[in-house]
């Protein structure tokens, strides 16, 4: 009986939107708003640069997302159209390059011909792109897959500074906002790591470094700022 495995690489094209989404969220609106807050601003103008840093940044995540995956989802289309071209009008041409793969592969000569032969019978397009140019017609670039969940996941991790702002107190805000912001990212990373079947250990280090350096480096922009302008 075939043991059934766990394998996540099915996974990469929503997963890494959705985690470079939250990311962005957090680190994003979190810095905005601490930078708002070490320049002495009040509580309504606080929320509302965090709202539109939000919704701009939800939109232009999903444009972004939209636009490059869309990118790879044209060079993929164009490369099994010509792949598909070449199976019509070169065939004996596209087994031999099959069978050279193969052999380059460590297969004698002739098993390297038989599994050509046979692939090719079965199914000849999804062969040549799996093994020739490493597309997989399971994993195909998803334009729209990618813009929703990367919009998504921005709203989600920009939520977490900006309900902490609107709830702490004047004088605590600012440990709050990157206390609860320093914790979203620890769990974006744990969560990331789990659903990519990785240990959490790096990719929380990543996340929680990273971010903890913009925020800090934007609150400093905005303390030298407030203390220019007032």
């Amino acid at each position: 009986m075939r043991q059934k495995e766990t394998h996540y690489s099915h996974r990469v094209g929503w997963l890494r939107a959705m985690v470079l989404g939250a990311n962005d969220g957090i680190i994003s609106t979190a810095s905005l708003v601490l930078g708002m807050a070490a320049a002495d601003a009040s509580r309504a103008s606080l929320l509302t640069a965090g709202m539109a840093g939000l919704v701009a940044g939800s939109i232009s995540m999903a444009l972004g997302e939209y636009v490059s995956v869309a990118s790879q989802r044209d060079t993929e289309r164009s490369d099994i159209a010509k792949e598909t071209w070449e199976l019509e009008h070169q065939s004996d041409m596209e087994l031999e390059e099959l069978t050279a793969i193969y052999c380059a592969r460590g297969l004698t000569p002739e098993l390297a011909r038989d599994v050509a032969v046979q692939l090719t019978a079965h199914d000849a397009l999804a062969t040549h792109l799996r093994d020739e140019l490493g597309i997989s017609v399971d994993t195909l670039a998803r334009p729209m897959q990618a813009a929703g969940s990367s919009a998504l996941a921005f709203a989600i991790g920009a939520a977490v500074p900006m309900a902490t702002a609107a709830i702490a107190g004047f004088g605590q805000r600012i440990v709050a906002i990157l206390g609860a912001s320093l914790v979203a990212l620890i769990v974006l990373g744990f969560a990331g790591a789990r659903a990519g079947g990785a240990h959490p250990r790096r990719p929380i280090a990543r996340v929680l470094v990273g971010g903890a350096l913009a925020m800090l480096f934007t609150m400093l922009v905005g303390k030298l700022f407030g203390a220019v302008v007032s």
